[in-house]
């Protein structure tokens, strides 16, 4: 019960206030989120190493915009990167995603997944 609040309460906090998040010391802008300039980046630093190309872990490829989208509307990334119950915690076997890395990505997919 105890782990299951923890995730709960990890999956709650990347719901709140999307549009300017304080995080570290720093503010994350949720704003007007650009596929091209933020969330490429993530994936690059975070998902790329597994998810890309044609030997990509489980077919799972995030290499392109399209593909992507595809995953990330199916709620299946949002269910991995804050680790809601029944899905497996991304990236595997790495720290998890930062709070602004998560709300960053849950903000873009809330504005209609823009190819930007």
């Amino acid at each position: 019960p105890a782990t299951i609040a923890g995730v709960f309460v990890v999956y709650l906090s990347a719901c709140v206030k999307r549009n300017a998040v304080e995080v570290g010391g720093g503010e994350c802008d949720t704003t007007n989120v650009s596929y091209s300039m933020q969330i490429e980046p993530i994936l690059q630093n975070n998902c790329y190493v597994c998810h890309s190309g044609p030997g990509a872990s489980s077919g799972i490829d995030f290499s392109s915009y399209g593909a992507f989208k595809g995953w990330a509307g199916s709620g299946y990334v949002i269910g991995d990167i804050t680790a809601a119950p029944g899905h497996i915690p991304m990236p595997y076997g790495l720290p998890p995603l930062s709070s602004c890395e998560i709300n960053t990505i849950l903000a873009w997919i809330d504005q209609g997944s823009p190819d930007n």
